[in-house]
């Protein structure tokens, strides 16, 4: 009896000590499990985390490549006259402030064409709107530093009076005339305007030139036979002051009566830097193809235009809403700007060399693609 039941007590010791060992195990494989669980659980979250990451920092890296291109657009440099002259780029100033030009254009607009010469010659402006003689002297005494690659501004002056005497160039004879532009291309352009059509500047009648366009407005406000020769859009502000004033004669279409060549009276055209143009030709191309567009926007949206020409300080907009249909802007390039150009300063040159840089531009002086 005392052995059976002593090895009674050591068979439950012993399965007693299986079982034990069995749970730790358990315990301890769930455990394990659970712990493996939760590492392949952290390790696909930090894969995912980190697969987030990569693609927040390609787009990332994308967005400020984006970034840079748009940032990268090439700068040039504008001058214009205030006047007609930067009547016609409007447009190309509105878009470049937003963003939207091919380019970014920075602009100048000036009073003086002192202000622009010394700058196109440089290189300090890559593209400048001038007088049509003021490129050619600038192409003469810089030995061949500038182009020109459009026309942009055709005849502005117009004859006007406050009476009713005037309806054709020949009633002019005899007659006392008020103009500006005394040793300027409104003096060359009126006296050929004459001489073509059998008047002598000299003799026939008597033309006063005045420094200031205000001094003439004033003589026609004061008189009700009184006769001048303007530009626009003085002639506008003039008519706006004065209901005695009209419009009697035009002299661009005046000067196509009479000339047989093919030129044009040109008041303003666009030159470029030649080191800028050899560099960047295409990207003149694109220049011109912007400003064609907005000259055609300024024509086709006057309002529009008009309050855009006062944004950019050149003129308020109810004179330039008047005006812009009188100013003749346009973008004229190639061999008819070519020909309408070479013929207008031809006339100048006969009439006074030193009114063109003291000769003729030779033919590299024209852009004509």
């Amino acid at each position: 009896m005392g052995k059976n039941h002593l090895l009674r007590k050591l068979a439950i010791v012993l399965v007693a000590m299986i079982l034990a060992t069995t749970m730790v195990a358990c315990g301890k494989s769930d455990k394990d499990d659970k712990e493996t669980l939760a590492s392949e659980e952290t390790g696909s979250e930090t894969k995912e985390t980190q697969e987030e990451t990569s693609k927040e920092t390609e787009e990332d890296a994308t967005e400020e490549t984006s970034t840079e291109e748009e940032g990268d657009k090439l700068t040039i440099n504008i001058a214009s006259l205030k006047g007609p002259t930067s009547m016609g780029l409007v447009k190309v100033m509105e878009d470049s402030d937003n963003g939207q030009a091919m380019y970014d254009y920075e602009f100048s607009i000036v009073g003086t064409a002192d202000e622009i010469s010394p700058g196109i010659v440089s290189g300090d402006f890559d593209i400048a709107a001038v007088p049509a003689n003021l490129a050619s002297v600038l192409f003469n005494k810089s030995n061949g530093g500038v182009v020109v690659a459009g026309i942009n501004t055709l005849g502005v002056l117009y004859i006007v009076e406050t009476g009713e005497q005037i309806s054709s160039v020949e009633d002019l004879r005899g007659k006392t005339i008020y103009s500006t532009g005394k040793g300027t291309t409104p003096e060359y352009t009126l006296n050929y305007l004459l001489t073509a059509s059998g008047i002598d500047p000299e003799t026939d009648l008597t033309i006063e030139y005045k420094s200031e366009a205000t001094e003439v407005a004033a003589l026609l406000s004061e008189s009700d036979d009184a006769i001048a020769m303007l530009p626009q859009p003085y002639v506008t502000t003039v008519m706006m002051n004065n209901e005695k004033v009209r419009v009697a004669l035009d002299v661009a279409k005046e000067w196509e009566k009479v000339d047989e060549s093919g030129s044009a009276v040109t008041t303003g055209v666009v030159i470029v830097n030649k080191k800028f143009f050899d560099d960047n030709p295409e990207v003149v191309d694109n220049f011109l193809e912007e400003y064609s567009q907005s000259v055609s926007y300024v024509n086709s949206n006057v309002d529009e235009a008009a309050n855009l020409i006062e944004k950019f300080d050149i003129f308020k907009a109810a004179v330039a809403k008047k005006a812009i249909p009188e100013c003749n802007i346009v973008l004229i390039t190639g061999d008819e700007m070519k020909a309408k150009l070479e013929g207008y300063l031809s006339v100048l040159h006969e009439q006074n060399p030193n009114a063109v840089g003291g000769q003729l531009p030779t033919d590299d002086f024209y852009y004509t693609k």
